[in-house]
């Protein structure tokens, strides 16, 4: 594996692991809680309709909601970093 392919891997894991929050927040899951009128807004109204009227806890809404008000946890924040690491890997390799 050669310097390019490591330093684009490296940047792939910096970048992703830095971005998650940000793309968390830009699609509505904010520390605020979910923004009105968003994709995650959509999100919870459709996971509220299909589940009686409540989002159920441990659903995909509420755990990207959590991670958007608390942060990522540790593990998350890891495969966010690996699969930039991934995709900087497979750009190196086409370059």
């Amino acid at each position: 594996m050669g310097l390019f392919t490591v330093a684009l891997a490296g940047a792939g894991a910096v970048g992703a692991f830095f971005a998650a929050p940000v793309f968390l927040a830009g699609v509505g899951f904010t520390s605020a809680g979910i923004a009105a009128g968003s994709y995650a807004a959509g999100m919870m109204s459709a996971a509220a309709v299909a589940n009686g009227g409540a989002v159920a806890a441990g659903s995909t809404v509420a755990v990207l909601q959590a991670a958007g008000a608390a942060g990522l946890p540790a593990a998350a924040a890891a495969g966010a970093a690996g699969v930039g690491a991934t995709v900087g890997w497979i750009t190196a390799a086409l370059v």
